[in-house]
């Protein structure tokens, strides 16, 4: 299992195979630490675990590249050795987050904070890092601006089995139709079933979100919620342009999210949701959707 881990202050290879052996539970002389650059014949290549590391410049001053044997019995998930490690060494550490954006990761800080760190490397060489946001004030990271990242939530796909549901039926449908008939259940990208297929993902993705309490980030910008409903408004005018078979399959399946998000939501009395999503638009201009006029309660978007 490898790991990888960064940190914000210098720590002398002593401290790092001290630390490491405490949060892997094995003795500090199984622990081989050394730059990777280095003498090899200086290496302890039998060590259960290893860990490279190299100094970088800017915000942070280690880069740690930890490999651990499978026969160690405590390898914790990324998030707890980082932790971990933080408190051992008296550091903040960043860890890469699972979401794509290439600059999203984690910093756990010795007092046991985890929030979300946004790192930026310079085009230089070697390159400069720097820790430019963070989701919640780090005392190590003064320059950091404190932020939430909307372009995480974006990232995040539960899964969305009544859409897939919905794409495999429609996969068979096409698969037993004579020649004459496939083109209509024709999937390519822009035809009406490709459409229905994208947008139930994208309404079964934020009904689970909200169920789940906006999870795992806690939270959810106005602005994708908007787009979520712009894609309830897509679905309401497919059906006549789906097969009939495919469009009660489309209904039934809306149907049954429908309820969902009915269930999650309550209605717009106050008109907040129209505020937050129109910009206080004149009300002849809000959708008509049933949907619009539903709110999540409270709003993700002002959830701290």
């Amino acid at each position: 299992m490898t790991y990888s881990l960064l940190t914000v202050d210098p720590i002398g290879p002593e401290a790092m195979a001290l630390a490491l052996a405490g949060c892997f539970g094995v003795a500090v002389g199984d622990v081989d630490v050394a730059d990777p650059d280095g003498d090899p014949d200086a290496r302890n290549w039998d060590a259960p675990v290893s860990c490279g590391h190299l100094a970088v410049l800017g915000d942070l001053s280690w880069s740690l590249d930890i490999y651990v044997d499978e026969g160690v019995t405590g390898r914790p998930q990324g998030s707890d050795l980082a932790a971990r490690f933080a408190r051992a060494v008296g550091t903040t550490v960043l860890f890469p987050a699972a979401e794509a954006p290439p600059s999203a990761f984690w910093a756990a800080t010795p007092e046991g904070l985890l929030t979300r760190a946004r790192l930026d490397l310079s085009d230089d060489e070697p390159p400069r890092y720097a820790v430019t946001a963070v989701e919640a004030p780090v005392a190590q990271l003064p320059q950091a601006t404190v932020t939430r990242f909307a372009e995480i939530v974006r990232e995040q796909r539960p899964d969305t089995p009544l859409a897939d549901a919905f794409a495999d039926s429609v996969q068979r449908m096409r698969e037993s139709a004579p020649p004459s008939q496939r083109s209509a259940l024709d999937d390519s990208t822009g035809s009406p079933v490709w459409s229905a297929t994208g947008n139930l993902v994208v309404w079964e993705r934020v009904i689970v979100q909200m169920e789940s309490g906006w999870a795992p980030s806690g939270w959810y910008p106005a602005e994708l919620y908007r787009e979520r409903l712009q894609a309830r408004d897509e679905l309401a005018g497919l059906g006549s342009r789906l097969p009939g078979e495919v469009a009660v399959l489309l209904g039934e399946t809306l149907e049954r999210l429908d309820r969902r998000f009915a269930a999650a939501t309550e209605e717009d009395t106050t008109r907040a949701l129209h505020e937050e999503l129109s910009g206080g638009a004149a009300p002849d201009r809000v959708p008509g959707g049933w949907w619009w006029h539903r709110r999540p309660d409270p709003a993700p978007w002002e959830q701290t």
